[in-house]
């Protein structure tokens, strides 16, 4: 008898252990690399600066037994705009804020919005957009896991884009023959208005433009103030192309694999959070942002609602181009496109040109 309550207690001592040394009954400081190819200059990146890290941070502090330590590495310090979803794949860094304008060939899907011009110029309804599509669509989400080792814990939503140029045009037949930037298939918004695209990121943007390489930019405000792109096109033109969600913040997905379960709901809820905060943060900065640009001696005009018809008209049999073009790769591009549109209305907005998807 006595042998077997000696056993039993032997027995709970072991289990008692062993549960001691489950991940996440150990206290682990855990190191997370961070990074984005933007500069804080970014409302995105300044975001995962000022409210993603702290909050991780905070909340780990105060709600498990770990500690998190950022290193964090933006404006392309160690990974480049157009490297970051490799920098995460490859584990590189853990954490990667991008534009999937970049990805053209990995992401295709992930650009719908740009194959929508003339959307919601509302950051907020953009983000909301985006989140029904990626929760109604399960592709969406899932090619980051399946095929590039990362998922997705937050979209990212910019504010409205408009044009910024260093001339004076008041209708679409003025751009015509005009070097003008943009990223990604948003140049094909240009292409169609018979301006020459030319594809550019954000950094070079103040010397291409001082320098002629192009003569202005597919941009939303905070990008045309921050990188003071004022100074070398003064023209900024409210045209109204929409609000787009096409960045996202990732982890690599073995490393997050590896973290304490209580870390890893920290992460996924404070990357929601994020993912509100980039719509909400960029409506309220828009307004302000056109202030300043005023008040940096920009030109700050907003077009007629017959040049966005006149543009939109350019571009409408696009969408469903795209759309069997995405369909023939194997790809959602109908149910997404169709679907865009429609959530976009029931949130209110009314399309310049309404576009069709068979």
């Amino acid at each position: 008898m006595k042998r077997l309550r000696h056993a039993a207690v032997s027995a709970l001592v072991f289990a008692s252990s062993a549960l001691l040394m489950l991940p996440d009954a150990i206290a682990e400081n855990i190191k997370l690399r961070i990074a984005s190819g933007h500069p804080p200059a970014n409302t995105y990146v300044n975001l995962m600066q000022n409210f993603f890290v702290p909050e991780v941070t905070k909340r780990v502090a105060a709600r498990t037994k770990h500690t998190v330590e950022f290193v964090e590495g933006y404006g392309g310090s160690i990974v480049k705009v157009a490297d970051t979803l490799e920098g995460v794949q490859s584990g590189i860094i853990d954490i990667g804020g991008y534009c999937f304008c970049f990805e053209p060939s990995n992401l295709p899907m992930h650009a719908f919005q740009v194959m929508l011009p003339f959307g919601t110029m509302d950051s907020v309804k953009s983000v909301t957009l985006a989140r029904r599509i990626y929760d109604k669509v399960p592709y969406m989400s899932k090619v980051f896991e399946d095929k590039f080792n990362q998922i997705l814990i937050g979209l990212i939503a910019d504010n409205g884009y408009n044009l910024g140029t260093n001339f004076e045009w008041d209708k679409v037949a003025d751009l015509k023959g005009k070097k003008l930037a943009g990223a990604g298939l948003n140049l094909k918004w240009l292409e169609y208005a018979g301006a020459v695209p030319v594809q550019s990121s954000l950094p070079d943007a103040y010397t291409s433009m001082q320098t002629g390489v192009y003569l202005g930019w597919i941009m939303f405000p905070s990008g045309y103030v921050n990188f003071k792109l004022y100074e070398v096109g003064k023209h900024y033109t409210e045209i109204g192309f929409g609000a787009i969600t096409w960045h996202g913040l990732t982890i690599n997905k073995n490393r997050f694999a590896k973290l304490p379960k209580d870390v890893q709901q920290i992460i996924r809820e404070v990357g929601r959070e994020y993912e509100t905060k980039t719509g909400t943060v960029n409506l309220e900065n828009y307004p302000n942002q056109l202030d300043q640009l005023r008040k940096a001696g920009a030109v700050v005009k907003q077009l007629p609602d017959s040049v966005r018809v006149d543009w939109a008209n350019s571009l409408k049999g696009w969408p469903q181009e795209k759309a069997t073009e995405l369909d023939k790769a194997g790809l959602p591009g109908s149910q997404v496109l169709k679907l865009a549109i429609e959530e976009a209305e029931k949130l209110n907005h009314k399309w310049p040109v309404r576009y069709s998807i068979k």
